[in-house]
């Protein structure tokens, strides 16, 4: 049974559509992400679970009980702590007392009170700075008394609202794990927000991607990756090379069409989805870099194989990245990185049919 359910929920800012009647549910010790870009609605979705913004349709029910439809209940009566962007501690309140000050307002007895900051302090790794000013600690520190202030309650629920974006690269890699690893061990209910895709496969049980308002695909990190729901999904996450085109013939087994493309007349790929079978459709045909094959020499392969010249190469250490121009057309691709050939250089590139998607 789903302990967070997010039903119909529909939020507008005048005339822009924030959140456009969506459907969610987080399972009880699940991290759910809610990942997209900029103005899709993932914080304002966040908000609305939080209490700070009341939605004009829909409810959320968090542990069974209902948030909006039997009367609006307030953000402090929701058992939810919170983790925002920008750390929001108090700069004039040391370690210890930004932690405890929510516990202060709930008139917890002293002795309750340190205990519990005790047993955060621990947990968040901020033992022995307790007496220090946030002046006084790196972004990283920051970040993780606002995590212990958001769990020294105890809550239900925890909220982060893209808790590692002003921290510096090599940061946020270790915090990822950190924060995933605590959660799971204190077995909290968390959703997460991030327009950050490598944050989000690292860090989530599933992902819903959204979009202008809309949740458009809700999977695990790999089936988000690997069997993304439509171009957006699959331009959002990861890189994706897209050759636009049209279904002449459906293959025998019916999840696989021939597809004319930009740069050949028929190319094999495999189709995820029905809508995508009827000839004259416009589709694209998409595959990843890494899963483009590379040959020195015409291999013995007759489907999808195609000669192109070297036109871009990167060395990224373990592996060569090209661009590679097949009949005027540029495909991404992923290399070895000990492959003999330099720009300008002929290659043949084997786009795997079952490599190669469909998308709409």
């Amino acid at each position: 049974m789903a302990f967070i359910e997010i039903k119909n929920l529909f939020k507008r800012f005048k005339k822009v559509v924030a959140v456009n009647h969506i459907n969610l549910e987080v399972s009880e010790g699940e991290m759910l992400t809610l990942l997209g870009p900029s103005g899709c609605g993932k914080t304002t979705t966040l908000r609305c679970i939080a209490g700070l913004e009341k939605p004009e349709e829909g409810d959320i029910i968090i542990d069974g009980k209902p948030m909006l439809s039997q009367g609006f209940v307030e953000p402090s009566k929701r058992g939810i702590g919170m983790v925002f962007q920008n750390y929001a501690v108090w700069p004039h309140m040391k370690v210890y007392k930004n932690i405890v000050y929510g516990l202060k307002l709930q008139k917890i007895p002293k002795q309750s009170m340190k205990e519990k900051a005790q047993q955060v302090l621990e947990l968040v790794g901020l033992n022995g700075l307790e007496e220090r000013y946030p002046a006084q600690l790196s972004g990283g520190q920051q970040q993780r008394v606002a995590l212990a202030r958001a769990l020294v309650g105890n809550p239900k629920v925890l909220l982060l609202d893209e808790p590692l974006s002003n921290l510096d690269a090599k940061l946020r890699e270790e915090l990822r794990f950190e924060i995933k690893d605590l959660v799971k061990r204190m077995g909290i209910t968390s959703v997460y927000v991030t327009h950050d895709q490598a944050e989000a496969m690292v860090i989530s049980d599933r992902i819903a991607v959204m979009d202008s308002g809309n949740v458009v695909q809700v999977g695990n990190p790999q089936e988000i990756y690997e069997e993304p729901a439509n171009r957006f999904v699959a331009d959002f996450i990861g890189t994706m090379n897209f050759m636009s085109g049209e279904v002449v013939e459906v293959a025998q087994n019916a999840d696989s069409v021939y597809v004319r493309t930009e740069f050949s007349e028929k190319m094999l790929c495999r189709s995820p989805s029905m809508a995508a079978t009827t000839p004259g459709k416009k589709v694209y045909a998409s595959i990843r870099p890494e899963d483009v094959e590379v040959f020195t020499e015409p291999p013995e392969i007759k489907e999808n194989l195609f000669k192109g010249t070297i036109a871009h190469k990167a060395y990224l250490g373990n592996f060569l990245y090209f661009f590679v121009s097949v009949n005027g057309n540029m495909v991404r691709v992923q290399a070895p990185h000990n492959l003999p050939r330099e720009e300008g250089d002929e290659i043949y590139l084997f786009l795997n049919p079952e490599k190669c998607m469909i998308l709409l």
